[in-house]
């Protein structure tokens, strides 16, 4: 039991390692937060997929307090919890699906719906000052948040399908188990 519980934190903690890397591999920065990224959603994802819905939101919340000690930007401190730990925290979602068939994609999608939800929520009420001429706040947040969350999650999912990339998630499952 030992030896499983420490293999689960070294590939959570690698996980969180990997994503806080990519993370900082911008493909897009926008000028008010937000940037398109090189899979750093994806590997944020993977413990919940390895794992499971209850390892996956607490590694997830825990890379969201780590991009907070990181990189913080807060205004008011329910955005905290908004912005860092529901919004990050929603990666864990994928572990809804960690046992069915493209499991990762299914479960990819639904933590990006979450992770996407809480972001406009915070945009819409902590950041519609920032709206562009004539949008309001809620039509902006959503746009923009779309933007970025979308473009990284097409091209993760566009990396996904690639049948090498098959492989290697599914070895990389296996060898978290």
């Amino acid at each position: 039991m030992f030896k499983n519980a420490t293999k689960k934190l070294v590939f959570c903690a690698a996980a969180i390692a990997l994503g806080t890397i990519l993370s900082n591999i911008k493909l897009y920065h926008f000028p008010t937060g937000g940037s398109i990224t090189l899979l750093s959603m994806l590997a944020i994802c993977l413990p919940a997929y390895w794992y499971g819905l209850k390892t996956g939101l607490l590694t997830a919340v825990s890379y969201g307090i780590l991009q907070l000690l990181i990189d913080p930007y807060v205004l008011f401190p329910i955005q905290l919890i908004v912005d860092y730990l529901l919004a990050f925290g929603a990666f864990g979602l994928c572990g809804i699906f960690c046992n069915s068939k493209n499991g990762l994609i299914k479960g990819y999608l639904v933590a990006i719906l979450g992770r996407y939800f809480f972001s406009v929520l915070s945009g819409w009420l902590f950041f519609g000052e920032y709206a562009w001429e004539g949008w309001g706040a809620l039509s902006y947040s959503l746009v923009y948040n779309g933007i970025y969350i979308f473009a990284e999650a097409v091209i993760t999912i566009i990396i996904l399908a690639l049948p090498p990339m098959k492989k290697l998630m599914n070895s990389l499952k296996a060898m978290a188990k």
